[in-house]
């Protein structure tokens, strides 16, 4: 299994459609067995999909993400665990101890700042 995690540094990056760097993390027998970087070139959402899918990617953990990139990630076959943040390390730990989960309701959650485009709206925000 090989799990992809936007990264931004060595922390979860919280955009999705805008992630320039995946951590790659090829997992056997619930253990990580390889790391590597996957620089996706700013590709788009639907691109991104393929691209992680070209990579043998089954497992996506990001922070947010909008309604259009989650399809193209279901299509594609590749599941989703939305919502987490910090760490990237503990994030996939989490993941294979079973302590993170997908969030269903995480939709584009992104903050303005750095590496991000001032006034970007994604049309999936929700109050």
């Amino acid at each position: 299994m090989v799990i992809a995690v936007t990264a931004e540094g060595n922390q979860v990056f919280q955009h999705f459609g805008h992630t320039k760097l995946f951590k790659l993390f090829t997992v056997e027998e619930g253990k990580v067995v390889a790391r590597s970087d996957l620089d996706t070139s700013m590709s788009g959402h639907e691109a991104l999909a393929v691209i992680l899918k070209q990579n043998g990617v089954s497992l996506l953990i990001c922070g947010g993400i909008g309604g259009g990139a989650k399809a193209a990630l279901q299509s594609a076959g590749i599941e989703l665990v939305a919502g987490a943040s910090g760490d990237i390390e503990t994030a996939v730990a989490d993941y294979l101890s079973g302590a993170l989960q997908h969030n269903p309701n995480v939709q584009c959650s992104h903050h303005h700042g750095e590496g991000h485009e001032h006034g970007h709206t994604c049309g999936h925000h929700h109050e």
